[in-house]
């Protein structure tokens, strides 16, 4: 339980620094932050062993962190450098990672969906008996990918958890009024397979549910499809001023759903952390977000040489 609690500060302290570094200018682009959403990644994560997969979205650094990549080359890919995962081409929405199972996150919205879907034919086809975890959001789910995954993946019977991080607004619309059902969830009844709506700011609970759903893909019963409803703290990206909702609304999720502060208060109740152990973990992460932000500054500019190289179109 600590590794979770951990992991969720390491992705809020990871993204607060990333904040910093656009506001001042050193990461180019735009840039979609998951604060507030912490516990989706890593309870989502934390039923998946090294040789599941996962597939990302533009909001990807949690699931990257979740999943167990390194923070210096995550920082470094950010700021453009050599150093970084994609030696500084692929920037903020594309961080990837095969050694640890992440097939990429994707600038497209719902483009991990049948990626994800196609790792898990060939998990099936090549029995290797891995399990692959789609990561999107609401907005996702109103694209054809999205269909036309769940469909595929459900007439084959794939070992796929599909998961959807319901954050209650696309890019600047609620959910309410995307679509005309009470749960995203409520979809999968289409395509013959299990939905379940859970609170996405519960990290158990998130742990609970992937778990059986990851256990049914890999027993071979097929996909299923995990609503988890949560909040984003930012705007869609830097740039939203985020009109089309109540600062009271922002507060009251900050204040009473935080998932951080609500797993904390969890373990003290229940002897697990004492507040010291919570600001030594906090101390620690200082320093390695501090070490990865430097290693990212002091980092070489891709050279002109490397312009051609890894592209395969």
């Amino acid at each position: 339980m600590k590794k979770m609690l951990t992991d969720m500060m390491l992705i809020r302290s990871f993204e607060e620094a990333v904040e910093k570094l656009f506001q001042e200018g050193k990461i180019p682009g735009t840039m979609h932050l998951c604060i507030g959403q912490e516990a989706t990644a890593v309870g989502a994560c934390a039923a998946l062993t090294d040789e599941d997969k996962i597939t990302s979205t533009h909001r990807g650094h949690g699931h990257s962190i979740a999943k167990g990549a390194e923070i210096k080359p995550m920082m470094a890919e950010l700021l453009g450098k050599a150093t970084g995962y994609g030696k500084g081409k692929g920037g903020s929405m594309h961080i990837a990672d095969l050694t640890i199972g992440n097939l990429g996150a994707n600038g497209i919205v719902a483009a991990g969906l049948p990626i994800g879907t196609g790792a898990a034919l060939a998990s099936q086809m090549k029995k290797k008996g891995y399990v692959v975890l789609c990561f999107f959001g609401d907005g996702a789910a109103n694209e054809g990918a999205f269909h036309e995954a769940l469909n595929l993946a459900s007439i084959w019977n794939l070992p796929v958890v599909f998961f959807c991080e319901n954050n209650q607004y696309g890019m600047s619309g609620p959910v309410k009024e995307m679509v005309n059902i009470e749960h995203i969830s409520d979809r999968a009844k289409s395509y013959g397979i299990p939905g379940f709506t859970i609170n996405g700011n519960d990290v158990i609970e998130v742990a609970k549910a992937t778990q059986e759903a990851v256990d049914r893909a890999r027993s071979g019963e097929g996909p299923t499809l995990i609503e988890a409803e949560t909040y984003r703290w930012r705007g869609h990206s830097r740039s939203d001023a985020r009109k089309y909702r109540t600062r009271e609304e922002e507060k009251d999720w900050r204040n009473t759903k935080d998932p951080i502060s609500k797993f904390k208060e969890r373990l003290i109740e229940e002897s697990i952390l004492t507040e010291k152990e919570f600001l030594e973990i906090q101390k620690t992460i200082d320093t390695e977000i501090h070490e990865a932000v430097s290693f990212a500054e002091e980092s070489p500019e891709p050279s002109l040489d490397t312009l051609e190289v890894d592209i395969y179109v």
